[in-house]
């Protein structure tokens, strides 16, 4: 369960020689950055968010738990270096137990300046395997015996996803390759069309392609989550009908509440919880705002948290909530046309620094707690949301 983790006061790479062996790059704080935030509760309130924290399985479904530059104007020199930082002194503070870590591999510029190549897709899962190879905190999770391993062990098991299938290109057989290497979620397109289907940014929506199903069978076949946060309405409803097991809308929202691409329509939503599947609720910046708090905050993700389980039942909504360590709205500005923000769409809002109140990893599922105990869920709701979900459709889907 999410108790004391087993950090000895490792930091990343620190078997090699800073400015020698790899270019070192001044980082942001890894907390402190930003105003530290507690949702208010009463006293009791926060024993009872305490106690729910150690005593259950907290999974994120989607989260980048790495550090970025302090100075985000080297953002594209330290993606070209091609060796993320983990934030392992953050994450022993984080209460999780397991995340699905996305290799942000849209923007791992290696040896392109477009993204989503095999080599450099390789090259990232790999140095940031070696890395985990050298410290003991953090596990690489393959198996759902794995999340409990490190429950009972004060570990945090790390699920390696990737946020599309872009760079197998024509080759189903690379999903295998990369099940191999440890892959256990992966998108089927981030946002751009690919070889598998239209992504959300598309103006003409075309769906699951004909290599898409091969590649969704093979998926189902190695028992690797299927993830559609990315892709677009249909390409979701097409990937829900022809898979055989549950799909994951790892990170996003409810388009009835923000009008924006990222945000899903009722009927995505509808279809993935019919076929088992579920949603975790979005929190990057400015994604899951609500027209009841526009202003991004935790409410404004709560806002989408009830409306889902109002809409599909509360078995079927979990968290995702897309942060990092670092100026997550910086890295939108310097990302925007890779990320194909400015064709997401939405009503205007006022821009926020920060996300207040899940403004990274590990401020996000102690502030989710507290909210939802001074809401008035139960225990069991809670433990449900923050990652009994998540744990349950994992067993049905990975291969053991």
């Amino acid at each position: 369960m999410a108790g004391k983790k087993s950090y000895s006061d490792y930091h990343a790479y620190q078997y090699l020689r800073a400015g020698k062996d790899y270019r070192a790059f001044e980082l942001a704080p890894e907390i402190g950055r930003v105003p530290t935030y507690c949702v208010p509760v009463s006293d009791d309130e926060e024993r009872r968010v305490q106690e729910l924290l150690r005593t259950s399985v907290v999974i994120s479904l989607h989260d980048h738990p790495v550090i970025l530059p302090k100075d985000v104007g080297e953002i594209l020199a330290y993606k070209h270096e091609g060796r993320a930082v983990t934030a392992y002194k953050a994450l022993s503070q984080s209460h999780m137990d397991a995340i699905v870590e996305n290799f942000m591999d849209g923007t791992c510029f290696i040896h392109s300046k477009n993204g989503w190549k095999w080599i450099d897709v390789i090259h990232d899962i790999g140095m940031r395997f070696c890395d985990l190879a050298h410290q003991d905190l953090v596990i690489q999770c393959e198996t759902v015996d794995d999340i409990h391993y490190a429950c009972q062990n004060g570990k945090i098991a790390l699920i390696p996803g990737l946020e599309a299938a872009t760079m197998v290109e024509n080759e189903v057989d690379r999903i295998d390759i990369l099940f191999g290497l440890g892959i256990r979620m992966m998108g089927i397109v981030y946002s751009e069309a690919n070889n598998l289907g239209s992504g959300l940014s598309e103006d003409r929506d075309g769906g699951l392609s004909h290599f898409g199903r091969q590649a969704v069978e093979r998926m189902n076949q190695l028992g690797m989550a299927i993830d559609v946060s990315h892709a677009s309405d249909q390409t979701c409803l097409d990937a829900i009908e022809a898979s055989t097991r549950p799909i994951m809308i790892s990170h996003a929202g409810a388009r009835a509440l923000w009008e924006s691409k990222r945000m899903k329509p009722d009927d995505v939503l509808t279809a993935c919880a019919q076929r088992g599947g579920l949603i975790g609720i979005e929190a990057s910046p400015h994604t899951s705002m609500s027209k009841a708090h526009p202003l991004h905050s935790i409410d404004s993700v709560m806002d989408h948290f009830q409306y889902c389980i109002e809409l599909i039942g509360i078995d079927h909504v979990a968290f995702g909530p897309d942060t990092m360590y670092g100026d997550h709205v910086a890295i939108h500005h310097a990302f925007a046309e890779a990320f194909s923000i400015e064709h997401e769409g939405g009503p205007p809002y006022t821009e926020v620094e920060y996300v207040k109140g899940i403004e990274n990893p590990t401020e996000a599922f102690p502030n989710i707690a507290r909210w939802l105990v001074h809401h008035g869920y139960s225990n069991d709701e809670i433990r449900k949301v923050i990652g009994g979900n998540i744990l349950r459709l994992l067993k049905e889907i990975w291969p053991r």
